[in-house]
């Protein structure tokens, strides 16, 4: 049955003229003598622009899209006479409401358009503090940027070379130890690029950067009066608007604020992956609000049950219709608008398994929007990284549709690794194929289809990873219930903080052996912000809604922890300056160029040799620098020994010809600074064939 709808008769002036526009592109496109509007609907009657001053309550004008304009199904009309940075506009979509059959149209309500630059209502981040749980009135603006890129471009960093450090743009610069004129900012990410110089790494990965509602479903702490907001931005509003509540500008101004942050990272070598999200929308299910797409034309943007309700592979509300033919390409569209207006360099696709599943949620073998993106022209150098697996329980680590072209948040790496490290038996053989690449997963795709990570935005700080075993997210406000209960975490001997000086120092041995494990290992190494300073979330492993130090990078932490700093900084550096650490390919464990030494081998404790080791808890493994980037760059031999258990263990070690010996580069029971050398400084090992590693420990050499 069709439901009766509030009409609202349009208003209109006299004093703008109008006419028929033109279809593409969608949105609001500034013309010589005015604005272009375009808005795709299938299932609209009809549609009227509504049109406000810029900062205005009410509209001035509301102007009917009229019939003869539209071509095909895509309502046009040009504005002339009104100047494109001084107006706000707004949407009202007329048609059958009839939810039982997918059709939620309501004209009474104004609608956001979903190809908007930029978007009012949010400009200031946690300012018009709402009283309740409804959003902020969404209208988008028409800002022409002139920015001056100066020839900035794309990086195109090889994948091989990455080091990812996933961020969030707010968290970066909110604590006040960062002493940054706009805290919380693209700006402020800016005056913090030294630091992220300082630590060596070259592509920062920033968390949604998309505009985004912070109040939504927002609560405050009854014991402390703490709000409790939207923190980490997955729900997202416009899809080609930059969070305008992250930058320092006024209304406006994000655009050219996150142009100068991403052309300032390119300058100091560093590449820009956004993570996106484009599985579900931050209009929730039937009982959310109706902010864009489901009063543009529900029907085509959301994935509906027979019933009328909306399917929720995203454990949101809600799931985007990813591969109907129309998101697919709005999708393309928003990827391309971030490519050639931002520069950025790549993507990361949050629950990308839902791009995989069909209109009705069925998983698909070859999914269209996966291989538009992958052949997209537009995109052909971009990154393309895929969280590959959803709330509904399609699961693709190590079988991503990649079209050659996508790889993967490998959540086996960060699995194993994190069991491996907390000694559990039975490890070895899985975390023989994570070290090399993962070539039981990835067997023709190579081991950069393989990001490496052992911790992220979801889950344990690597410092809490080591001093928790249960979550204690209590201050979430949801009964602990929220966030993952199986963390493979070890605290090490005590729950939370101690003063323990034992416990304390397993607990940074272990932290270095996990940053090891990940520089060592073949494929996309990828850490969380702040792991490099022993950065604590306190247990909680879901901070979705926490704006405070629970989130937000104490630069004290440098100070206090200068060690896990250095470690890492010069574990980077290590990488770097040994290309044989970031070959693409698998081993073949053979001597295939005749140079004295396989490009492989593993050993165990007992004797050199060439096959697995059985089961037990030390690995080790020697690379032969010959072998480089396919034996095309010189590099040291190099041997990575691993000791998970909890007694000191001897390795026997291969000979090396032409009267090299081996020298310790790293070895994680030393105290700083001997943990790590300085190129150049490494000592040699007291015996020549033999060497001891302490409990939990690794070691790694290079022989010259």
């Amino acid at each position: 049955m069709v439901n009766a709808v509030n009409t609202h008769a349009p208003r209109t002036n006299a004093q703008l003229s109008t006419g028929a526009g033109f279809p593409l592109p969608y949105g609001a496109t500034p013309i010589t003598n005015g604005i272009n509007f375009s808005v795709y609907s299938n299932h609209a009657e009809s549609a009227t622009l509504v049109l406000f001053h810029r900062g205005d309550d009410e509209p001035f004008a509301e102007l009917s899209f009229p019939t003869e304009y539209r071509v095909g199904n895509a309502f046009t009309l040009q504005v002339y006479d009104v100047d494109p940075a001084s107006i706000e506009y707004g949407l009202r979509m007329d048609g059958p409401n009839d939810p039982e059959h997918g059709q939620r149209f309501d004209n009474s309500k104004i609608l956001l358009d979903p190809y908007a630059k930029s978007i009012s209502g949010r400009d200031a981040w946690r300012g018009s503090h709402p009283q309740q749980d409804s959003p902020a009135p969404r209208r988008a603006r028409i800002v022409q940027s002139n920015f001056d890129w100066e020839g900035d471009t794309p990086l195109h960093t090889p994948l091989e070379d990455l080091i990812i450090y996933e961020m969030h743009v707010r968290s970066f610069t909110a604590h006040p130890s960062a002493n940054v004129p706009h805290p919380g900012t693209y700006a402020g990410v800016i005056e913090k690029i030294g630091y992220l110089k300082e630590l060596g790494v070259n592509c920062v990965e920033l968390m949604p950067i998309f505009d985004f509602d912070e109040w939504e479903h927002w609560r405050e702490n009854p014991d402390t009066g703490e709000l409790l907001v939207n923190y980490w931005g997955y729900s997202t509003v416009g899809f080609f608007a930059p969070k305008a509540g992250f930058a320092a500008a006024d209304a406006g101004g994000e655009i050219d604020e996150l142009k100068a942050l991403v052309k300032a990272l390119h300058q100091n070598g560093i590449e820009v992956i956004l993570d996106v999200v484009y599985n579900h929308t931050g209009e929730g299910n039937e009982n959310g609000p109706t902010i864009s797409f489901r009063g543009i034309d529900n029907q085509t943007y959301y994935m509906l049950t027979p019933e009328g309700y909306y399917y929720n592979f995203s454990g949101t509300g809600n799931t985007f219709n990813c591969n109907h033919p129309v998101v697919i390409q709005f999708i393309t569209d928003s990827l391309r608008h971030w490519v050639t207006e931002y520069h950025v360099d790549g993507f990361r696709f949050d629950l990308a398994s839902i791009l995989a599943r069909d209109e009705n949620g069925a998983p698909l073998n070859d999914p269209p929007l996966l291989k538009i993106l992958a052949h997209d022209p537009i995109l052909g150098k971009t990154k393309l990284i895929a969280e590959p697996w959803d709330a509904g329980g399609l699961y693709h680590v190590g079988g991503f549709p990649s079209y050659g072209r996508w790889s993967e948040w490998n959540g086996k790496y960060r699995d194993c690794v994190r069991k491996y490290l907390k000694g559990d038996a039975g490890q070895v053989e899985e975390m023989i194929q994570r070290l090399m690449g993962s070539p039981d997963l990835y067997p023709d795709r190579g081991a950069l289809a393989s990001i490496n990570f052992v911790t992220a935005h979801d889950g344990f700080t690597l410092a809490d990873l080591v001093a928790y075993n249960d979550k204690h997210n209590e201050a979430n406000l949801e009964d602990n219930q929220d966030g993952f209960s199986d963390n493979n975490s070890w605290n090490c001997g005590v729950e939370g903080d101690t003063d323990d000086p034992a416990i304390l120092d397993l607990r940074r041995r272990q932290m270095k052996n996990a940053f090891t494990l990940l520089m060592v290992s073949r494929g996309i190494p990828m850490f969380l912000m702040g792991d490099e300073v022993a950065r604590s979330q306190k247990g909680n492993n879901n901070t979705y809604c926490q704006d405070n130090e629970l989130n937000w990078l104490d630069y004290t932490a440098k100070e206090r922890n200068s060690d896990i700093f250095r470690f890492c900084q010069r574990m980077i550096e290590f990488r770097k300056a040994h290309p044989v650490l970031r070959d693409s390919y698998h081993p073949r464990f053979t001597d295939y160029n005749e140079v004295g030494v396989p490009d492989m081998a593993w050993f165990s404790t007992e004797k050199f040799e060439t096959g697995k080791p059985d089961e037990r808890l030390t690995i080790a493994f020697f690379l032969g620098g010959a072998y480089a980037k396919g034996g095309l760059a010189h590099d040291a031999d190099i041997i990575v020994l691993m000791n998970m258990h909890w007694e000191d263990q001897a390795f026997e070690l291969p000979k090396l010809p032409f009267e090299r010996e081996w020298h310790i580069a790293v070895d994680t029971a030393a105290p700083s600074p001997d943990d790590i050398a300085d190129p150049g400084q490494e000592k040699p090992i007291p015996q020549k064939d033999k060497l001891m590693l302490k409990s939990r420990s690794v070691v790694v050499l290079i022989g010259k």
